[in-house]
């Protein structure tokens, strides 16, 4: 499996704790400079995939790749590894000193002179955006603040691979957005292989170049934003990427790409059209995000071919947004502005056509194994 292409690879890696088999024959490749997320629900496994990674711990079975070399289960070669590499934990870790002594103590550990620790202190300080607070006491800072100082800290090492474990998780929404703007600075500048751990999906998808949806220590689908929230390989995934629709069918035809799947307890069935090469009589599920869906009134002309009438079951507002539950003989939810739910007048009982295009529905084949 290893290759020299790949900055990192994990083969055929397998975790357990206390008789409870925590990865489960894991296999992945992440190259060099490539910002890998790794999304998943809590206790998927996520954490000790990164302590693995970082050489923290030793796998039940499988190996380990580090820029082509197999990590040894023990020895001199393994730590000069892990020197190469640093971990950024969800609760940021300040030790009882300055905020200088904090971000200072690796380089001081690894023998650096005084004079260049505190020029790359200094740099390092000021890139994070906390220049100025050399002397403060580490424990007087913020969450934020003292996050930057662990990023700083993991930094001025200058690590050829940066591992983050929900490095936002703890945070307020503009000491989230610093942070996450640092993470994309670093990788941009520095060229720095980057494995994060997060439960926040939209992060994800801002800052990675590829996902990775580890679900149960199963790494059940790996590829672009694209690829994981628009065409889910399977239903475990769907529903965890927010694919609220997810409907039961059948395809009854198939007209050159376009399927028609039969959707709805209807006897003779509801049509939706999507872009498949599914054959008739395949069981499927058909895929459709809330916010693809589009609300009128009335029937109207639209480039759309979907336009399902129903009725509206339950508005729910949520800040700037509306979600919208409808009966369409079988549930569908839309996902709308707020503004549009109150200029539509959507209310419960009222009258709607839910517009959506072929190329919006993700046909899945149903039963899909992982």
């Amino acid at each position: 499996m290893n290759s020299l292409s790949s900055m990192i690879e994990v083969a055929d890696l397998t975790h357990s704790y206390g008789g409870k088999e925590i990865l489960k024959g894991l296999n992945l490749s992440i190259a060099r400079g490539e910002v890998f997320a790794l999304i998943g629900p809590t206790g998927a496994g996520k954490t000790t995939l990164l302590r693995i990674i970082d050489l923290l711990e030793t796998p039940g079975s499988g190996e380990i790749y580090f820029d082509g070399i197999c990590v040894p289960r023990s020895g001199k070669q393994r730590l000069e590894i892990r020197r190469r590499m640093s971990f950024i934990h969800q609760k940021p870790q300040v030790f009882n000193s300055s905020v200088y002594d904090n971000v200072a103590c690796g380089l001081r550990w690894r023998g650096e002179e005084r004079d260049r620790i505190a020029e790359k202190v200094d740099g390092i300080l000021e890139t994070v955006g906390l220049e100025g607070y050399d002397s403060r006491d580490a424990r007087t800072l913020s969450g934020g603040e003292a996050q930057r100082v662990a990023l700083a800290r993991a930094l001025v090492l200058e690590p050829e691979v940066l591992l983050l474990d929900e490095p936002t998780a703890n945070l307020d929404p503009v000491s989230t957005a610093k942070i996450e703007h640092l993470i994309g600075d670093v990788a941009r500048r520095h060229n720095t292989t980057m494995i994060m751990a997060t439960h926040d999906m939209a992060q994800g998808q801002q800052l990675a170049d590829r996902i990775g949806v580890l679900i149960d220590g199963t790494l059940l689908q790996t590829g672009n934003a694209t690829d994981i929230f628009r065409s889910p390989r399977n239903e475990e995934v769907a529903h965890f990427v927010g694919m609220e629709n997810i409907i039961e069918g059948v395809v009854v035809a198939n007209n050159e790409g376009i399927a028609t799947v039969s959707v709805g307890s209807n006897p003779d069935g509801i049509g939706i059209q999507a872009v498949s090469n599914y054959p008739a009589r395949q069981e499927v599920y058909a895929c459709i995000r809330p916010e693809d869906i589009t609300l009128a009134p009335m029937m109207h002309r639209s480039s759309a071919r979907n336009s399902l009438q129903g009725r509206v079951a339950r508005v729910a507002s949520n800040g700037p947004l509306s979600r919208v539950q409808i009966d369409c003989g079988f549930r569908l939810v839309a996902l709308v502005t707020r503004v549009s739910a109150e200029e539509l007048n959507l209310q419960e009982g009222s009258e709607v056509y839910a517009d959506f295009k072929a190329t919006a529905v993700h046909i899945m084949e149903r039963n899909a194994s992982r």
